[in-house]
């Protein structure tokens, strides 16, 4: 574990785990790097150089007030990449973090990246627009501002025994540990970052972003995603890229990651390999 310090003076934490092919994970808003322990150990334990860092304002990174957008995000990410000089690298995003590694790739990524994979990710666009009809209104993310500006331990307590592992489902068994390391991470974090990092998640157009990629792209994603529904994501998303391929997981929530983690490694692995 390590830190490293941008061109603007923001510290960004991450880990370094294990040698071989490198494997590089982007968390999910609100989050941090540990919400990829179980595919980093999952990973290291096959072989691989794993590597994730926490956002600049999440987690254990400094808790600035600007550069809350993608282009930073991005541009963070890749300042870890070139500082632990990875090449032949696999980007792992989820959700929010997919829609990083979609910007790394494209405008950072040159001979370094060797595949990507986009799990339950934000792009191409979150947000209804005239553009982009299927999309979510602004009354969403207005909710998610508000309960993140005026309550936010509440709300990210309701989010996590809800929607986000799809909790708030006939039959689900809730896990108060999986419950309680969500809002342990989201409360690491800063409330502006993650108050602007709402604009950045919903309002980024990433079309011309997957037009830009050409590794091969694994879009992998729940038809039952109540955060970021399918239709208006990983369906658009494949679409867009020169080389993807979607898997879809029948009654699979946003957070499949960790509630079904199982699946999702062994998935992984054999794109990894392939």
């Amino acid at each position: 574990m390590g830190t490293i310090t941008t061109a603007d003076g923001t510290e960004i934490f991450y880990k370094d785990w294990g040698s071989g092919q490198p494997i590089v994970f982007s968390h999910g808003w609100p989050l941090s790097a540990d919400d990829w322990d179980n595919q980093m150990l999952f990973f290291v334990q096959q072989g691989y150089r794993v590597v994730a860092h926490d956002r600049r304002g999440h987690g254990r990174s400094t808790q600035t007030g600007e550069g809350h957008d993608m282009d930073h995000y991005a541009a963070d990410l890749a300042a870890v990449v070139d500082h632990l000089d990875l090449h032949d690298a696999v980007h792992v995003g989820h959700s929010t973090g997919g829609g990083e590694v979609t910007r790394y790739v494209a405008r950072h990524g040159g001979d370094r990246v060797a595949k990507a994979v986009l799990v339950s990710a934000v792009p191409p666009l979150m947000l209804r627009t005239d553009a982009n009809p299927g999309g979510l209104p602004m009354e969403v993310f207005d909710g998610y501002r508000e309960g993140t500006a005026t309550q936010r331990a509440q709300f990210y307590l309701d989010v996590a025994s809800g929607p986000f592992y799809g909790y708030n489902r006939p039959g689900a068994e809730p896990s108060q540990g999986v419950i309680r390391n969500w809002w342990r991470q989201g409360m690491m974090g800063g409330a502006k970052a993650h108050y602007d990092g709402i604009k950045a998640f919903s309002e980024t157009d990433f079309t011309e972003d997957l037009r830009q990629i050409r590794v091969p792209t694994l879009v992998m994603h729940g038809d039952d995603d109540q955060v970021v529904p399918i239709a208006d994501s990983a369906e658009l998303s494949v679409e867009l890229l020169s080389d993807g391929a979607l898997k879809v997981y029948p009654g699979f929530p946003h957070g499949m990651c960790t509630v079904d983690a199982d699946v999702i490694n062994a998935d992984l692995l054999e794109f990894v390999k392939s």
